[in-house]
């Protein structure tokens, strides 16, 4: 059974860009195009600039050059920090974009100021930049990595990240199957069918039988967790006290992520 991912709960106003985020974004002159987007990461470039990849609503992932933003004169200042929405104008480069203006819409300031926020919000940029395309626009990841990084801010609540780790993987077309076992197809009502490992490479919970052959241990209140959390129940999941399957239910959307994308996150080392 497979059932459509539900993005995250938006928390507070989410106020877009040119039209309340709707808005067709098409270049303004040859070369240069306006757009919004999530800053995922930086690296240094020379002595000045750092090469900045944004996830954006319009355009897919973009990596683009922000001139002399090491400056303390740089007119960007802190616009481009992971984790910042910002609206953006840039001029399309042959390898690289160019940053030409930024303008901060949420600057998520909590997120970086707390430990605990911040080591759970940077796997949650480490996850799109892993699965976006280049200049491939996806709306729906898109909205759901922005109210996901203001639902963290504001519920303060690091179940957040685990939910986005399984919605992201919902949207990807990968619903893991939870009612059943996914390698011989018992159901719960059959004798021995009790779910009992998760298995990567097939997709789902294993009975008792079938995870002998291997499977990562799946505990019962782990499973219920995953259930409501991919099955409508965000907000009762978001309720309840954080507990030993939270944490079961984390690294376990670790793995199935790094397999998804068939590389290691390595910022899930701080979880």
């Amino acid at each position: 059974m497979r059932l459509a991912p539900e993005t995250l709960p938006t928390v507070g106003r989410n106020s877009g860009y040119g039209g309340g985020g709707s808005a067709n974004y098409t270049a303004v002159m040859p070369g240069l195009y306006r757009d919004e987007g999530v800053v995922l990461r930086t690296i240094k470039l020379g002595e000045a600039d750092r090469i900045v990849t944004v996830f954006t609503q319009g355009h897919g992932k973009v990596r683009a050059v922000a001139k002399g933003i090491r400056k303390t004169s740089s007119r960007f200042g802190a616009r481009l920090e992971p984790m910042t929405r910002v609206a953006l104008q840039c001029y399309r480069g042959r390898e690289l974009d160019v940053v030409t203006q930024a303008e901060t819409l949420e600057a998520n300031r909590s997120l970086r100021e707390q430990y605990t926020l911040l080591t759970h919000a940077i796997p949650m940029l480490e996850a799109v930049d892993g699965v976006a395309q280049e200049h491939e626009p996806n709306p729906a990841l898109y909205r759901m990595l922005t109210g996901a990084l203001r639902a963290l801010g504001e519920l303060q609540n690091p179940v957040v990240t685990s939910a986005f780790f399984w919605k992201l993987l919902s949207l990807e077309g990968i619903h893991p199957m939870l009612d059943g076992c996914a390698r011989c197809g018992r159901t719960e009502g059959d004798d021995d069918a009790g779910l009992v490992a998760f298995d990567l490479d097939e997709g789902g919970a294993l009975c008792r039988a079938c995870a002998r052959g291997g499977g990562w241990p799946l505990s019962y209140p782990a499973l219920d967790l995953l259930r409501r959390m991919l099955g409508g129940g965000l907000n009762g999941v978001f309720a309840q006290p954080p507990g030993p399957e939270t944490h079961e239910v984390e690294q376990l959307g670790i793995r199935a992520v790094e397999h998804h994308v068939e590389r290691r996150l390595r910022s899930t080392a701080l979880l």
